[in-house]
């Protein structure tokens, strides 16, 4: 077991958070229109996939997007699996959907999905509860933030920039400074 619970809470300190973070102005954060020109290796957000799928990604972050080596997470890989599983059989779009995200999983090498390790569990739910007793989030808001801080653990584990538009990632920046979001 990889498990360090007090090195968790040495570096996390959630202790010590009492007030809210506030999300950095736009800015402020990195985004996809300073990067600099030429590829760049990138772990979409499943707001990525949605947005892409629907024609709804800025041309900056689709952009990225065409020309980025992609790593996937399994755990936006299970976000878009939820949202399937919960689609209503009967929409007119059901049968499309089913085959675009059937197509885009078949494509992803097995070596570019990453996992977050038992570790990143660990710390992932400190960051989660933390920003959660701090920001006033809802329980059903928890959830999301849990997995939003498994996808950005695991990517930083892997040295790898989280794409994405979730604000919350820039939260979970502020607490573990460690990894890089990309903002669109």
């Amino acid at each position: 077991m990889t498990i360090d619970l007090p090195a968790a809470l040495r570096q996390l300190k959630p202790e010590r958070r009492r007030a809210p973070l506030t999300a950095r102005a736009p800015h402020a954060r990195l985004a996809v229109e300073g990067l600099p020109p030429g590829r760049q290796m990138v772990v979409p957000d499943t707001c990525v996939y949605i947005d892409n799928a629907a024609g709804r990604l800025p041309a900056a972050a689709q952009a990225v997007v065409d020309r980025a080596v992609q790593f996937h997470c399994a755990v936006c890989l299970g976000e878009i699996s939820t949202g399937l599983g919960n689609a209503d059989p009967a929409a007119a779009r059901y049968r499309t959907t089913i085959a675009h995200y059937l197509n885009l999983i078949a494509r992803m090498p097995a070596a570019r999905i990453i996992v977050p390790d038992d570790d990143s569990w660990v710390r992932a739910g400190l960051m989660a509860g933390t920003l959660a007793r701090t920001q006033g989030y809802r329980p059903f808001q928890r959830k999301a933030l849990l997995n939003d801080a498994l996808i950005y653990l695991a990517a930083t584990r892997k040295g790898l920039p989280v794409l994405t538009q979730n604000h919350d990632f820039d939260l979970l920046w502020q607490l573990h400074p460690a990894g890089t979001v990309i903002f669109y």
